[in-house]
């Protein structure tokens, strides 16, 4: 019998959902963190998301597995190159914990603007004193990447603020399906520079890819204006973490939220847990009692499209190692 092999907290219930759906055509396995090396080389189908890189050359090689659907946005954890050159297909949860996100940016942000951790520290000291704070109503704030979780920060931040700048791989996507006035600006992403000189607050969005991997470092951080602030919601990578150091001790950054951050975890030692003005938080954007109903509701839809021979929702352009408009869940 062929073996769906999960990954992920499932209950028993969410575990007989699948099972249900999958009926006699495959057997559920319900794998975890420590048994998933040994357990993905029984997959027909893997759902899920390993903590530590599997052997995704092993697995191939068997020539057994068809189809990841990764319980994540970010496929860096399995769309290596021996998957990439394979036939098996791909397909992520982006967009689908989209409000998630937007509500973990407001939150970095707001508490930046607003100097939330200085009043948190002089909470601690019972200080009861008035202390500088900043404003979102006339600030211009550029996205970086335009997909589900961007488009939800440019809905959540529209009544916020002036201006609205973003920048996306397929641009043309952007203007036609975006409603008018949600974003003031929407750029390829050669228009980095202008996006980085241009605005108040920089969020980053993007996914982990070969492309963008340090594309925030030294140069982009003297492009942005002094006392702007950066978010990053996307992948840590994305951004050169001994620069941020840099930019936020010099005074460049007013403040810097991160939810994901390179390397994570994030070592004690980091400079940034330091920072007065650096917010951390340990990845939790996409966090939610939903988050697992969800995903379940969401790869039993693409299992019935898998059986049936569908366009899989989400199905990951594998040289991109990111869906294409095509396929991509609307937000």
């Amino acid at each position: 019998m062929p073996n769906i092999v999960t990954c992920f907290p499932l209950t028993t219930q969410q575990a007989e959902q699948m099972q249900q759906v999958a009926g006699h055509d495959y057997d559920v396995l319900v794998s975890s963190q420590e048994e998933i090396h040994r357990d993905i080389m029984q997959a027909d189908i893997f759902c899920g998301h390993a903590k530590e890189m599997l052997d995704w050359q092993n697995v191939v090689n068997q020539g057994r597995l068809q189809w990841i659907q990764s319980t994540a946005a970010g496929l860096d954890h399995c769309l290596v190159p021996a998957v990439i050159k394979s036939s098996v297909v791909v397909s992520g949860c982006s967009a689908l914990f989209a409000p998630q996100v937007a509500e973990q940016t407001i939150a970095l942000l707001s508490s930046l603007i607003r100097s939330m951790p200085t009043f948190f520290r002089a909470e601690q000291k019972r200080e009861y004193i008035r202390r500088a704070t900043d404003n979102l109503f006339n600030k211009t704030v550029g996205i970086l990447g335009l997909g589900g979780n961007g488009r939800q920060i440019a809905r959540v931040l529209r009544p916020l603020v002036h201006k609205i700048l973003g920048t996306d791989l397929f641009v043309d996507d952007c203007r036609s399906n975006l409603k008018p006035g949600l974003v003031d600006e929407i750029l390829g992403e050669d228009q980095l520079n202008y996006v980085l000189r241009e605005s108040d607050i920089v969020i980053v969005t993007l996914p982990l890819t070969e492309s963008n991997e340090g594309l925030i470092g030294r140069e982009e951080f003297d492009l942005m204006k002094d006392k702007s602030y950066l978010i990053n919601v996307g992948r840590g990578s994305v951004v050169n973490t001994e620069e941020l150091v840099a930019a936020a001790k010099s005074g460049k950054l007013s403040g810097v939220g991160i939810d994901v951050v390179d390397p994570e975890p994030l070592p004690v030692d980091s400079e940034l847990w330091e920072l007065e003005n650096v917010v951390i938080t340990p990845h939790v954007g996409a966090q939610s009692p939903l988050r697992v109903p969800i995903t379940v509701d969401f790869f039993c839809d693409n299992l019935n499209r898998f059986r049936t021979g569908q366009q899989l929702l989400n199905q990951v352009d594998k040289e991109l190692a990111l869906p294409r408009p095509q396929t991509r869940v609307k937000c």
